[in-house]
């Protein structure tokens, strides 16, 4: 779609990460940018983006659209929020460790070899990178370098103690390629004890 490539140059014009286009009926067009990530960021950096970040962009957008005679009745440009995507490789670097949401496009099937059912695919848990065997995170030509780490325990609600006598729930392991990907987002955790710092 034309309008998609000229989101993305205004997007990537300005120095930011094009995260998501979205058209909904009634003519909304939601745009979602970030900060791109360096993987080599010393300082661990994560910058965030601010409101002055989505004016600039969407007054530029507005302009551009216009002139492009692209229909839409209202422009939203936003960031990517607490359940952000997770759409490519880069995406998934950046959030080794964290907590996901991961969708398959198929049941994993008999591949569970019966300690899952063989009809799921929705997953919650930590995304992992796999190593190889001299320590280092595979590359992206092997496309089986994902995991995603999970227990089936239910979640220990505040205030009720856990019997030391109940047998821990097993953690499982499921590894897949980003082809079998239908959806990954980063799982909406809010922690209202403020960031950790």
């Amino acid at each position: 779609m034309a309008s998609e490539k000229v989101i993305e140059q205004i997007v990537t014009g300005f120095g930011y990460d094009l995260v998501e286009i979205q058209r909904s009926a009634g003519g909304l067009l939601r745009v979602t940018i970030d900060y791109p990530w360096e993987q080599n960021d010393p300082a661990g950096n994560d910058r965030r983006i601010t409101v002055e970040d989505c004016e600039k962009v969407t007054r530029q957008l507005q302009f551009s659209l216009e002139v492009d005679g692209v229909q839409y009745s209202r422009l939203e440009v936003s960031s990517p929020g607490i359940d952000r995507p997770l759409r490519n490789e880069k995406d998934f670097e950046r959030f080794v460790g964290s907590e996901i949401d991961l969708t398959l496009r198929e049941p994993i099937g008999l591949a569970a070899n019966g300690q899952v059912s063989a009809l799921r695919k929705k997953f919650r848990g930590t995304l992992e990178g796999v190593e190889m065997s001299d320590g280092v995170l595979a590359n992206a030509a092997d496309q089986n370098h994902w995991q995603i780490v999970w227990s089936d325990a239910p979640p220990v609600k505040p205030g009720v103690r856990v019997s030391k006598k109940r047998a821990p729930q097993p953690v499982q392991v499921l590894g897949f390629r980003l082809n079998e990907v239908r959806e990954a987002r980063l799982a909406p955790i809010v922690n209202f004890k403020g960031r950790n710092t």
